[in-house]
């Protein structure tokens, strides 16, 4: 199937925590033509970096189908993974930093990896808290799923 023939989809995604570490959540707003999702969650013990993490992997594992997708993400970290090349160094070093050292939330990395091979993957960065209306509001979902667990 052709990239043209792709629904199209924008995901919009942040992350939260209260303290670093500390409760964290995340939130993803999914929009296809005019409808749109809301999808949500958290844990009691995580960090910023992970709720990033976790808000792409579950807005692209909520898609039922191959999507041409555009991922939009107030996260340098998710961000340059991808666009700076990161995720493929990483899995070509077995996981190992350039340093030699074990990479930060792997298997997290791995989740979103085999999530956006199932996907034609767009990375967009906004700057966070910057008036851009959805990254306002997956900001205000994901730090309200970051209080259940305060």
């Amino acid at each position: 199937m052709s990239v043209a023939t792709l629904d199209k989809i924008i995901v919009t995604t942040d992350g939260a925590c209260l303290g670093n570490p500390g409760p964290g959540g995340w939130a993803a707003l999914l929009r296809f033509n005019k409808r749109e999702k809301m999808i949500s969650g958290g844990e009691a013990d995580s960090t910023n970096n992970r709720m990033e993490l976790m808000a792409v992997i579950e807005g692209l594992a909520a898609l039922k189908r191959r999507c041409s997708v555009t991922i939009v993400t107030d996260s340098q970290y998710v961000i340059n993974g991808f666009q700076e090349g990161w995720v493929k160094k990483w899995e070509a070093n077995g996981w190992k930093t350039a340093a030699k050292k074990p990479v930060k939330n792997q298997d997290l990395w791995e989740s979103l990896l085999a999530h956006v091979e199932q996907h034609h993957v767009k990375w967009e960065w906004v700057k966070g808290h910057s008036g851009h209306p959805d990254n306002e509001r997956v900001d205000e979902e994901a730090r309200t799923q970051a209080e259940k667990f305060r």
